[in-house]
């Protein structure tokens, strides 16, 4: 095998960082004139980093950063370019570069674990966004996820009622995925009444793109269910090595939403989470967000919520992965 050249390995960490500020910015709806403007820049500045016409520097990555709340997640990717940049022994020298981390005996890793879960009142829709990064020595040709329901969490049997009257469906999920910008195929791996798992495919009509070794890419993908089988929890299974997790969760301001979370390992019970989710307006949507980084493996994180405009009622929810 043929050892990368350091340019190669420098362009790679440019598109990084240049992949995770269009991810930034595109999450909180700035266009790229905008986010120059609130970061002191000429308006031109950020799609030249975009298109990587401009290299990243240390003084965009930390006021990138700063405007879009990325909890140092733009810096790292400045850092691992500085890393590339530089040889080897000053790279491992200094403490300040951060080289991403080895994780032994994982093929693949996700950078970048991403989901808005968005309610209009009838149905909730999340879409997940995925940085994820081969660290095996072949390439990776599919990606498993999971959707997992459970009505009344409590309540087993009630549960298995339920959804042998009223099944979850792929029809009704209208599953949808994309790489890169790329539409993927998926596949059914399980089909229950109120669990499903599917291996999105690294293909569609037009070829296949298998993440290679070293490679990382961005996978989105979306898929609705009605409140009549979700409910009012949605849980994350860390199954993966990662290294940052982000929720968010935005309702009608007008349900007069509360949100809270719960950590539970193989070791502990359930215990809230470190820090509480923060809460933004948009337009008349009330938006919760909450990261960690570096969350344990097997690690179950579940958000909870309660409108107090509303009748209190059965608790209800969903996981994924």
């Amino acid at each position: 095998m043929n050892t990368p050249s350091p340019t190669s390995t420098v362009e790679e960490a440019v598109r990084a960082f240049a992949a995770e500020v269009t991810y930034w910015r595109e999450t909180h709806g700035l266009d790229k004139k905008a986010l120059a403007i609130q970061m002191g820049f000429d308006p031109s500045y950020v799609s030249h980093i975009e298109s990587r016409r401009h290299k990243p520097t240390e003084d965009f990555a930390r006021k990138a950063d700063a405007v879009l709340n990325a909890g140092d997640a733009i810096v790292r990717r400045w850092r691992d370019y500085e890393a590339a940049r530089k040889p080897l022994s000053k790279a491992t020298r200094d403490p300040t570069l951060a080289i991403t981390p080895v994780y032994p005996g994982a093929d693949l890793v996700v950078e970048h674990d991403a989901a808005r879960l968005d309610y209009d009142g009838a149905t909730y829709r999340p879409t997940m966004h995925r940085r994820v990064r081969n660290t095996g020595t072949e390439p990776i040709t599919r990606y498993l996820i999971r959707i997992s329901v459970d009505r009344y969490p409590d309540q087993p049997d009630r549960s298995k009622v339920h959804y042998r009257q009223n099944p979850l469906t792929w029809d009704e999920l209208g599953l949808s995925a994309a790489c890169q910008g790329e539409p993927m195929r998926w596949e059914i791996k399980l089909d229950m009444d109120s669990c499903k798992e599917a291996w999105l495919l690294f293909e569609n009509d037009n070829g296949k793109f298998p993440l290679y070794p070293g490679q990382s890419v961005w996978i989105t993908y979306n898929y609705g269910v009605g409140d009549n089988k979700w409910g009012h929890w949605f849980q994350r299974a860390v199954r993966l090595p990662t290294e940052r997790l982000e929720v968010q969760l935005a309702f009608p301001a007008a349900l007069d939403p509360v949100v809270w979370g719960t950590e539970t390992s193989m070791t502990a019970n359930a215990r809230p989470i470190p820090t509480a989710p923060t809460r933004n307006e948009e337009g008349d949507m009330a938006v919760f967000v909450w990261n960690t980084t570096r969350p344990p493996l097997h690690t179950r994180y579940r958000m909870e919520w309660r409108f107090r405009s509303q009748p209190e009622n059965t608790t209800q929810g969903e996981e994924f992965s």
